[in-house]
């Protein structure tokens, strides 16, 4: 099954969401942020095991654009994975957050614990519950000093580091590109330069915006969730750092940490079989 579905959030904004694969549902929040979920692919054939259900954050994709810009922070888009269960009719879900909707995943989990099976992150950023997702980031770059790019990529990583919006750090993106995957390959290239299109910059541009986590009712609440987490993220990553992730698993009581071995911000990319093989195997069964 593949098809676009539509549905209304709480404030009559119209979402869209669609569904890939066959078996049962995995919610799958896009990062960016502000990119639409059309970049998650299928996973690296996690499709094959599982149904994935894809949305558009509002703004973004095939969702309308909200009247109040404000509603694309990061936590009132809780409101809008809560409105998508409902609509599914699903009591619990498996929910799987990717980058930026990591952020959106833990802030989901802490708000609707009972509404999880499992938490899936992949590769999250971490600014959604108040922790850095850089620690350690120029040793990482400087690890992959051999690669013909990595002159011109770091030079626009320095300068990505300077600007103060996503718009003006969009010129530097796809020189910048190279340090966010394992192998700058076609299939990377190509995944890379589709990040333009799918990019909606004023929900970039919104997302954390005036936002300020309660870190410590946030860990309370984490620590707390009644169901196991995966924390997976690529051995080369910058946001965040392997470092990163594994100082970030002990909000978690119940967690398994993957580190990809030779992975970037993408895994099911760099190394489709390893990624599907370590989330499916992570997935409580059906039931």
């Amino acid at each position: 099954m593949d098809a676009m579905e539509h549905f209304t959030s709480y404030d009559a904004t119209t979402l869209a969401f669609r569904t890939l694969g066959d078996g049962p549902p995995l919610l799958c929040l896009p990062g960016g942020p502000g990119r639409a979920a059309e970049y998650l692919g299928d996973l690296g054939g996690l499709s094959a095991h599982r149904t994935l259900i894809l949305p558009d954050t509002r703004g973004t994709g095939a969702s309308a654009i909200p009247a109040d810009p404000a509603s694309y922070r990061v936590d009132r888009l809780v409101t809008d994975v809560e409105a998508l269960r409902r609509h599914l009719g699903l009591d619990r879900v498996d929910l799987l957050g990717h980058s930026a909707g990591g952020s959106l995943a833990m802030l989901y989990a802490a708000a609707h614990p009972e509404r999880l099976r499992s938490l899936i992150l992949v590769d999250p950023s971490f600014a959604g519950v108040g922790l850095p997702s850089d620690t350690g980031a120029r040793e990482v770059i400087a690890a992959r000093a051999g690669e013909p790019w990595h002159a011109e990529a770091v030079a626009a990583y320095d300068r990505m580091q300077s600007a103060t919006t996503f718009a003006e750090a969009a010129p530097h993106r796809f020189a910048f590109e190279p340090l966010m995957y394992g192998r700058w390959d076609a299939a990377a290239q190509a995944h890379a330069a589709a990040d333009p299109a799918q990019r909606a910059l004023p929900v970039s541009e919104h997302y954390y915006k005036d936002y300020t986590p309660d870190t410590a009712e946030l860990r309370r609440h984490l620590a707390a969730l009644p169901c196991p987490v995966l924390l997976l993220t690529g051995e080369v990553d910058l946001w965040p750092t392997a470092e990163s992730a594994t100082a970030a698993a002990s909000l978690f009581s119940d967690v398994t940490l993957a580190i990809q071995p030779g992975a970037g911000h993408y895994p099911w990319l760099d190394d489709p079989q390893a990624f599907t093989e370590t989330v499916n195997g992570f997935l409580p069964p059906a039931g």
